[in-house]
């Protein structure tokens, strides 16, 4: 038996560091260590409620309006108050937009540059990855990457048009949206979404996205090219083809199996109130779907580097209305500061996956039902929700009416509960507060790599990551095992959220 340490990891929002034992060239075992401490959570006590829709924001530049949307849900719920209906369709376009530029984002630039790796030179794939996908450097970058980097930054327009700018608009409230849009605003938005739909159906996928939203079987992907494969091939294939190329040669749809339990909090809902994405929990051993309860959640402090001032000896799990953030950085035994969330007791893993399990998509119930929940599958339900939702944005634009409010004035009780749920790109994120004599009295937040990034729990239990890295292979000789690396970045941590 030999350990090894791997970070920090570039590419990744915040610090990270994962723990393995080894034996046999294989990983038996793993511990993830969010080094950071930042206490968002103590540093919320004791304001204003509406100090939160300023400062949460903060937490993270990469997913700022899911912050917002969580935190601005969490006070609308605790005064009781439903948003404007153009409002709230503003907000949903926004975190879309987020969403799907996170999606972009962590295909072509933190996950396919570990494919142009050298210890891969010798894949008769590897020169056409490093054309596509070589990340930024002296030397240049890759001319798919480079693509969707353009791409990604005209996207990004559509946020300025939604809420005035990115990161951290003001714009996000408990009663709506407080920027209104104007018809000829609206036209724009319509032609922005249509040069996204033109990168993603001309360079991504090759076709339609309505034809690729109808996926329903494995056979009905892009077929991976025969290997080694001629220049033509490479050419004509899709980026989508080539990812599907590599990941049949390394067997990517059995790496990194995770939980067989699924959360998501439920995405996108619609003007007439549908939503694309429905909350619920699949438990994919049973194959069954239920419903999600917030109750159920209890966050377990045994090896994170907090305290619990209510307790003289190990302390019980606690729902985040009951949460505590006390650093305790000697504690025995804690090697995160991540706390370890459950479900009913239950590890679970977040993410695209699981929105689109609990939705029911029958091509990745059945790759999952074949291999479980493992890198392909993530990154191929992250490219699923890119085709599902532009065309969602399209029709939810449409909904939009003049002469209706966007934002509706809020009275926030002086006493009061509240709970903010949101899909983030990532997953399912929380926010938990109390307010006591119009302040905020504690303030608790369950973000998606909270759930898939978490340590043991007291009962030995270790998190998502955790176990999706037991058996991963090493080649002879690796100090940052390349399999690690695909792992790792197919949950697309976000370190900083995690670490609030």
């Amino acid at each position: 038996m030999s350990r090894l340490i791997v970070g920090p990891f570039n590419r990744v929002e915040g610090d990270l560091e994962v723990q393995l034992e080894l034996a046999d060239d294989r990983v038996v075992s793993a511990r993830v260590n969010a080094p950071m401490y930042r206490g968002f959570e103590a540093l919320l006590a004791g304001r204003d409620p509406q100090d939160a829709l300023v400062i949460v924001p903060r937490i993270c530049g990469i997913c700022s309006v899911s912050q917002s949307v969580a935190a601005a849900r969490a006070l609308a719920d605790a005064a009781g108050l439903e948003p404007a209906r153009n409002g709230r369709l503003a907000i949903e376009l926004m975190l879309a937009c987020e969403n799907l530029a996170d999606h972009l984002t962590h295909f072509y630039l933190f996950f396919l540059p570990d494919f142009t790796r050298p210890v891969y030179d010798q894949r008769p794939w590897y020169c056409e990855a490093r054309r596509r996908f070589a990340a930024a450097s002296v030397s240049g970058q890759g001319e798919q990457a480079r693509r969707a980097t353009a791409a990604r930054q005209r996207w990004f327009m559509l946020m300025g048009l939604l809420g005035g700018k990115w990161p951290h608009s003001g714009s996000i409230q408990p009663g709506g949206s407080s920027r209104s849009l104007e018809a000829a605003e609206r036209l724009r938005l319509r032609a922005l979404l249509q040069e996204f739909r033109a990168f993603l159906e001309e360079q991504l996928f090759g076709q339609p996205l309505e034809a690729v939203a109808a996926w329903q079987r494995e056979d009905e992907l892009p077929a991976p090219l025969a290997l080694p494969a001629g220049v033509g091939a490479w050419r004509d294939a899709s980026d989508l083809q080539v990812f599907l190329t590599l990941s049949a040669d390394l067997a990517l749809d059995r790496l990194g199996r995770g939980p067989d339990l699924y959360l998501s909090h439920g995405s996108h809902q619609g003007a007439d109130g549908r939503w694309l994405q429905p909350p619920g929990v699949w438990d994919a051993a049973a194959g069954s779907l239920r419903p999600f309860d917030p109750g159920e959640v209890h966050e377990d402090l045994q090896h994170a580097w907090l305290g619990d001032p209510g307790s003289l000896g190990a302390a019980a799990p606690r729902h985040p209305f009951e949460g505590v953030t006390l650093p305790q950085p000697d504690k025995p035994g804690a090697y995160s500061w991540n706390k370890a969330p459950r479900l009913a007791g239950r590890v679970l893993q977040t993410g695209a996956l699981a929105r689109q399990l609990v939705a029911g998509q029958p091509l990745l119930q059945a790759l999952t039902l074949r291999c479980g929940g493992t890198v392909q599958a993530r990154v191929l339900a992250r490219l699923l929700e890119l085709a599902q939702v532009l065309p969602w944005m399209e029709q939810t634009l449409a909904g939009l009416s003049d002469g209706e409010p966007w934002c509706h004035p809020v009275a926030l009780p002086r006493e009061g509960r509240g709970v903010g749920l949101v899909e983030a790109a990532r997953g399912a994120l929380g926010h938990w507060t109390t307010l006591q004599q119009g302040r905020i009295a504690n303030y608790q937040i369950v973000a998606p790599t909270s759930w898939n990034f978490s340590p043991r729990d007291a009962q030995g239990r270790p998190g998502a990551l955790e176990a999706a890295l037991v058996g991963a292979p090493l080649r002879p000789g690796e100090t940052t095992p390349v399999a690690v690396q695909h792992i790792v970045r197919s949950f697309d941590p976000c370190m900083v959220c995690t670490v609030h």
